[in-house]
């Protein structure tokens, strides 16, 4: 996988000789493990058409996830992300609070929205493409994200931490998010394309004992 190209940041030995073909690569090997995500330094966000003219920016502020990362078969990694609907954002307190409402994601019943991959697979550099199954409302379909490999490094809390950032589309009518109003000089006031923006950060953790 793409994402096990590039060498550890903090790396200064970044030169070492490319392994031989079909061997295993001690420098991608050794980011094998569990990760959880750093919500501190994560951010999950969007952007929608509004009134057909400009876009309306938001982020949701709580969120948590882990990340299980095969240095050796890339394509056994897997990822799983849950998003507290309630923690939405837009900049706008009324707007945020129709957000929440049933009219779009209904959170007093429907509280969280969860990403479970099923499929990763290599795109070339540092690209990767994830695929699993979105859920938000109560409605599950599938969702690709495309995603680039930032590199690895060790804070300076001795945490060894990755990085990536990603984009996905989806159409909000698909999970049944289909509010909507005309406007008068025709169009409507959201538009049905959502754009996913994905900035993450994650800490490796311990081997179980």
């Amino acid at each position: 996988m793409a994402l096990f190209g590039r060498k550890n940041s903090t790396d200064t030995a970044a030169t070492a000789a490319v392994p031989a073909q079909g061997a295993v690569d001690p420098a991608l090997a050794a980011l094998s493990g569990e990760y959880v995500l750093d919500a501190a330094h994560t951010e999950i966000g969007f952007t929608v058409r509004h009134a057909m003219v400009t876009n309306i920016r938001g982020h949701f502020g709580e969120h948590e996830g882990s990340l299980v990362i095969d240095g050796v078969n890339p394509a056994n990694s897997t990822a799983l992300i849950e998003v507290a609907m309630a923690s939405v954002d837009t900049g706008a307190p009324d707007r945020d609070g129709h957000l929440r409402a049933g009219d779009f994601f209904d959170v007093e019943t429907f509280p969280k929205m969860t990403f479970r991959s099923t499929h990763a697979e290599e795109r070339g550099g540092d690209s990767y493409r994830i695929t699993g199954d979105l859920t938000i409302k109560g409605v599950t379909k599938p969702l690709s994200i495309d995603l680039e490999f930032n590199g690895s490094a060790t804070d300076p809390f001795g945490n060894q931490r990755i990085g990536f950032e990603g984009t996905a589309e989806l159409l909000r009518s698909d999970w049944g998010l289909t509010y909507n109003a005309a406007l008068e000089t025709g169009g409507v006031l959201v538009g049905d394309k959502i754009k996913l923006v994905f900035d993450i950060s994650a800490i490796k953790q311990a081997p179980a004992a």
